[in-house]
């Protein structure tokens, strides 16, 4: 028997983690033992478990759980280390035959864990502050036209995107080439049989699932990590600073909105992500498996699907 890679994706808020732990749970009860890897970008952070939705202590004591809540917040964590710690993870698991369920949301993670990443050369943080002094001195719009001038590629990039635009600058003037020039070199995609699953509810119920979910975020205490991750005093611009809601609660934190703005705002980011996911999702993520809902049928059917992909039957 085969232990299988199985990539379980959907939107925020879709229920794609109660489902993995859930079918976790079944495939021990069917003698195939099963760990969850983390495969979203925001969960990967420490101080954030509440924003994020990270899996509870409760959920972690239920199954084995990889690459949660290990980052700080002030570390800009890439989707390249990602990558490697993931990979170690699954042959870990493969060598002591259990299954891996690799659960997120995040397109860039999922893709890059089964397509590969381009062998863009790592760029030296000089370059990166080089490029950030130049974007900071002529403004975001005059910096993302003379890049879009002498990297075409790079006119997709929205010119408010700190964080791209700078890299893409970096990468030009450390290694000579444009980051599309390296993105068509050969990749390195994840060998081996993987079943994609998708998670894909009504747009409906999925907004009103975003609703209520920053509700009970806010219930559990939400605001109050807010606050702690706001006495940090990280630059605003590091992937952890942009998490769903961190935003709203640090204005709501400075005087500047209500809490019941701040939490609407909140929801209404929430629900233009998960949109955004959804859209992504359809056009580039090959399920082999899509189901509408994280029900008793849904987990049928999926652990239905794991289960013959590793030649066993239930």
């Amino acid at each position: 028997m085969t232990a299988p890679i199985v990539v379980v994706a959907g939107p925020t808020a879709s229920g794609k983690s109660a489902l993995a732990l859930a079918l976790a749970e079944d495939l021990a009860r069917a003698d195939v033992g099963a760990v969850l890897v983390n495969a979203d970008s925001m969960q990967v952070y420490r101080e954030l478990e509440i924003l994020t939705a990270r899996p509870s202590a409760a959920d972690l004591a239920r199954a084995p759980h990889r690459l949660y809540g290990f980052a700080p917040a002030a570390e800009a964590f890439s989707v390249g280390r990602w990558r490697a710690l993931a990979l170690a993870e699954l042959r870990a698991a493969r060598a002591a035959g259990r299954a891996a369920l690799v659960v997120g949301g995040s397109g860039l993670y999922v893709s890059a864990l089964t397509d590969g990443l381009a062998p863009v050369p790592p760029v030296a943080p000089e370059a990166l502050r080089r490029a950030a002094a130049r974007r900071a001195a002529l403004g975001a719009r005059a910096f993302h036209a003379e890049l879009a001038a002498r990297d075409p590629d790079s006119r997709r990039l929205a010119p408010g995107d700190a964080q791209r635009t700078v890299r893409a600058w970096a990468v030009l003037e450390s290694s000579g080439r444009a980051l599309a020039e390296w993105r068509a070199e050969p990749h390195d995609p994840l060998p081996g049989p993987i079943l994609r699953i998708l998670l894909r509810p009504g747009r409906g119920a999925l907004y009103r699932a975003c609703d209520r979910r920053f509700a009970a975020m806010l219930a559990r205490g939400a605001l109050e990590e807010a606050r702690a991750l706001a006495a940090l005093d990280l630059d605003p611009a590091l992937p952890a600073m942009k998490a769903l809601g961190v935003r709203p609660l640090l204005d709501h934190l400075a005087g500047a909105a209500a809490l019941e703005e701040a939490a609407a705002r909140a929801a209404r980011d929430t629900r233009r992500y998960a949109k955004r996911q959804l859209t992504w999702l359809r056009r580039r993520y090959p399920a082999d498996l899509v189901l509408d809902g994280a029900g008793p049928g849904a987990r049928r059917a999926a652990l239905s699907a794991i289960l013959a992909s590793t030649g066993a039957s239930r």
